[in-house]
């Protein structure tokens, strides 16, 4: 079996260890690409159609992790519609192509809420740019002429994201009410979950066509960096500003669950002790 994995960032490094460890054969295709043991690595725009149906040519699955260069409209346009407009027409060409797609989204497409739960059935209402056009993008991918699976990942930290641990290490937190609600995925999950569709899709089960990727317990972000501020032994001198932008929503991931999907990290507490037992050279692992 062989992935093309399309934008070729973190994510994809990830996942592209896993699938090389399970037997499969991995293209990765970006505009300016490194050297990757193991990984045949192609010089391509995805916004490129011709580019696009050559190096599908041949693969049995493609998964798209795309990021864009900054936070403004016309690149989040550029990065995720544009690219999902040329993903479709390039699948309509490609008369070897992939049997099943993976598109990375994010739960951003919700909008702002007030803590209330939301699931794969909650209808979107984005109101930023960056919802907006991954919710349009979602859209173009499920129109394709190949079975798709939309994963929303919700907030992604882990290795080389450790903005949080940054925050805290200032000595401030937000205060406790009224509750900010967050969610959160460690990067070795994100890599876990698209390699276990992956693996469903050549076992020949049938994927959902929309999952939310996310851990097993959203907390408020004052519970996330108290919690963070006793493991580091950091003294909480004042109070933060709470976020003005934060979604403020509790995420589900029962469907994923019931996929079969089993997390490495569950909560915040397992996935920021490993961050913070790396950073310490192993300590925190043994006091928490």
């Amino acid at each position: 079996m062989k992935a093309l994995l399309v934008g070729f960032g973190d994510l994809a490094r990830r996942l592209s260890g896993r699938l090389l460890d399970g037997g499969w054969q991995v293209r990765g295709m970006k505009r300016n690409p490194a050297r990757v043991a193991g990984v045949e690595m192609c010089v391509g725009d995805c916004r490129d159609v011709p580019a696009l149906v050559d190096a599908l040519s041949g693969v049995d699955a493609v998964v798209v992790t795309l990021t864009p260069g900054e936070f403004t409209e016309s690149a989040y346009r550029e990065t995720y519609v544009e690219s999902a407009r040329s993903l479709a027409e390039a699948l309509a060409r490609c008369a070897d192509g992939p049997r099943r797609v993976l598109w990375v989204s994010s739960t951003s497409v919700y909008g702002r809420g007030d803590g209330e739960w939301v699931d794969e059935d909650t209808p979107t209402h984005p109101e930023k740019f960056s919802g907006r056009c991954l919710l349009e993008a979602e859209d173009l991918i499920r129109r394709a002429p190949v079975p798709a699976t939309v994963v929303r990942f919700s907030g992604i930290y882990g290795p080389g994201r450790r903005r949080m641990i940054g925050k805290v290490a200032e000595g401030e937190v937000v205060p406790p009410s009224p509750p900010v609600w967050t969610n959160r995925i460690h990067s070795d999950d994100c890599a876990g979950v698209l390699y276990h569709f992956l693996e469903a899709s050549r076992a020949g089960q049938e994927l959902p066509p929309l999952v939310l990727g996310t851990d097993c317990e959203p907390a408020t972000l004052h519970d996330v960096q108290c919690w963070l501020a006793e493991a580091m032994g950091v003294t909480i001198r004042g109070e933060a500003p709470p976020p003005g932008s934060r979604g403020n929503r509790r995420c589900s991931n029962q469907r994923l669950l019931a996929a079969g999907y089993r997390f490495r990290y569950p909560t915040f507490r397992e996935g920021y002790r490993a961050l913070l037992a790396e950073r310490d050279g192993g300590t925190a692992a043994s006091r928490f």
